[in-house]
């Protein structure tokens, strides 16, 4: 190895900061940083492309740390090159209480953090979302606005987790070549070494499904330059196989798991330091070496430059347009489609399925939003989620609107991620909606980076019939309500369907999930309201508003709802109807307003094909459930919800009790 002294200087003030943060915090992965400061440094200094002072920039590279937990790496890389927020009180108040140098990355946190990282693999899967925007962008606007390559340090925990797998395959049979990963392979894990749980050949996994793959010296920085200069110019997705020790420097603890995921302690710090020839104090950054680095920080202003005179001259309405979708701002033709469509649903009183009300929706939506691109895992002619306007994104044809994602559920919400992060498009993908569990954390880091992506799951309860238990989602309702930030929308027809469409788009700061039904359902939205009533999240739709017995139903089962009303009429009992699309969004209306849809009835019931956990406020102590309380079964729809009760007659029953 034959680094110079200033390159070792300057992957030393990685090292320093991030084993005197660790030691400071007493909590941390110190060993990360150490073993991969040699790459950071030349990836940050001599090839990404990016600026401190515009760290917006939308044709800067991405870089993504998915081996999160080594968050030292990339907070001790953004104070030295300059990015204004990551000072040198962050860096010493590393994972202390409000400061921007969380555990792991935290998206929203600091300047020059992409995406959340530390479920291993997550940053992975979204750096395939991000690498199929810039290939969509640029397909749209041109190589002079968009032309930019997508950055991944990922560790052994990365390439063993599943949702790897789905990620690079994908990445492979797409061809996506300004994707590059940079393999931290330095053999240790938690537990050990990593021959203690597997014996993957990467490489050939890697070459298997279609990447470019170079090995290196994860410590010879020219060795590291020419493997990310030569990455750059490859034809499909590299892998660079980097060859490091993890605690690069420790005396005693180098290349083990003891530095993996501790502090070095006061004597190992100190003969860490003694061996790299770091001299100065905690936290001090020599001048000379601060300095190389803030250099370093710059080296792409021109290139920005360079790029907002291109977008200058652009063409009016070309530029117009970039813009717009980069900042998520909807066209004003968005709310004009809606209304007018809307009107027509009034008019038509569709009885179908909300999974097709949706393909409806999106027939209107797609026509006038150029920036949504779907997809499904699979379940196309099941989803729905394909509209003439979205031709298939394709390794050929990168201009296309549709993602083909296969079997990979987690990946394509991992993927839908990284779009979303990367701006200019708005992602939505189909599955069934029990295979959110198959797509559960990245769904979860959906809603803790505040990102708008809508997940079109359709199936949504035994309505789907004869498939069975393994398909009939039960739980699933209530626990995707208690994720926080995200909205569940589960709505009764065709006009609520596409009032949640509405929702979902419009929601900047928040994932959605929408619920389908496979069974047709009658029109239940007859007139014509200006208002979105999906907005306040649950609603009157049918009886008298001072009832003796309020009803609260979602989806499929509003219908049914509304037809015990006759039922319970005829017993003279009076009721009305709430329709819930969305429990989320009620919580947020106020009090009065939530007084005036609940009112003071003696009887409370809410009805749906799921589990009773999630009802409990809207019931109160002496409210009744109806619904499920334990699997499916597998039997015609009609059938099933007569042999669990969801009737309106286990309606009648269920007022009757309180009364």
């Amino acid at each position: 190895m034959t680094n110079s002294a200033q390159a070792n200087d300057m992957a030393n003030a990685v090292r320093s900061l991030a084993m005197d943060a660790v030691e400071k915090a007493n909590s941390g992965h110190p060993g990360l940083p150490m073993g991969v400061a040699d790459i950071a440094t030349v990836l940050f200094t001599k090839v990404m492309k990016f600026d401190p002072q515009d760290w917006q920039w939308p044709d800067r590279d991405r870089f993504v740390l998915s081996a999160g937990h080594g968050s030292m790496l990339l907070y001790a890389s953004l104070y030295l090159l300059g990015y204004e927020d990551m000072t040198i009180d962050q860096i010493k108040q590393f994972r202390q209480l409000n400061s921007k140098t969380a555990g792991h990355p935290e998206y929203h946190f600091a300047q020059g953090i992409e995406t959340t990282t530390g479920p291993l693999g997550q940053g992975l899967g979204n750096s395939i979302g991000m690498a199929i925007a810039e290939a969509k962008l640029a397909a749209e606007f041109g190589s002079d606005l968009i032309d930019h390559h997508t950055w991944v340090i990922a560790g052994d925990g990365c390439l063993m987790e599943g949702i790897s797998q789905e990620a690079i395959s994908l990445a492979g049979h797409l061809k996506l070549n300004k994707l590059v990963v940079i393999w931290d392979n330095n053999n240790i894990t938690i537990d050990g070494a990593v021959s203690n749980a597997d014996s993957t050949d990467q490489i050939a996994r890697f070459k298997a499904v279609g990447w470019n793959t170079i090995e290196i010296d994860g410590h010879d920085q020219a060795q590291i330059e020419k493997a990310l200069t030569d990455a750059k110019k490859s034809d499909r997705p590299t892998l660079i196989a980097a060859k490091t020790t993890i605690g690069y420097g420790a005396p005693k603890k180098a290349g083990t798991h003891g530095v993996h995921g501790a502090p070095l302690g006061a004597e190992e710090l100190q003969g860490a330091k003694e061996r790299l020839g770091i001299a100065y104090p905690a936290f001090e950054i020599p001048a000379e070496i601060l300095n190389a680095w803030r250099a370093a920080g710059t080296r792409s202003a021109n290139a920005r430059g360079a790029w907002k005179g291109r977008l200058a001259s652009a063409m009016p309405e070309l530029r117009a347009e970039f813009e717009r979708r980069i900042k998520g701002e909807l066209p004003k033709a968005f709310g004009d489609a809606i209304v007018a469509f809307k009107q027509k649903l009034v008019a038509d009183k569709p009885k179908v399925a909300t999974r097709k009300a949706s393909q409806m929706a999106l027939e209107v939506i797609n026509a006038v939003l150029p920036e949504t691109i779907g997809g499904s895992a699979d379940l196309t002619g099941s989803n729905l989620t394909n509209t003439p306007q979205t031709l298939p994104f394709t390794a050929a044809d990168r201009t296309g609107r549709y993602m083909r994602y296969g079997i990979r559920e987690h990946e394509m919400a991992a993927a839908m991620n990284g779009m979303a992060l990367h701006q200019g498009l708005i992602p939505y993908g189909g599955t069934f909606l029990v295979f959110t569990d198959y797509a559960r954390p990245a769904i979860r880091l959906s809603a803790i980076m505040g990102q708008r992506v809508i997940y079109v799951m359709t199936h949504d309860s035994i309505g789907l019939g004869e498939d069975g238990p393994t398909h009939q989602p039960v739980e699933h309702l209530s626990t995707l309500r208690a994720i926080p930030n995200l909205l569940v929308l589960r709505p009764a027809d065709a006009v609520e369907t596409l009032e949640c469409w509405q929702i979902a788009l419009e929601s900047t700061d928040a994932p959605s999930i929408l619920a389908l039904s496979r069974q047709n359902l009658p029109a239940l939205r007859t007139e014509n309201v200006g208002e979105n009533l999906c907005a306040r999240g649950a609603y009157i739709i049918a009886g008298e508003r001072d009832a003796d017995a309020v009803i609260f139903a979602t989806g499929s089962e509003v219908a049914i709802a509304i037809e015990s009303l006759k039922l319970l009429a005829e017993r003279g009992i009076s009721g009305k109807v709430v329709s819930v699309p969305s429990m989320e969004l009620f919580a947020k209306q106020t009090q009065d307003y939530r007084d005036s849809v609940v009112g003071k009835p003696k009887a409370r019931v809410a009805i749906e094909a799921g589990i009773e956990m999630s009802w409990g406020k809207l019931l109160g102590e002496k409210g009744r459930f109806v619904g499920m309380h334990n699997f499916g079964a597998s039997a015609p729809a009609e059938a099933l919800y007569e042999f669990f009760g969801i009737t309106a007659k286990g309606i009648v029953e269920a007022v009757a009790a309180q009364l």
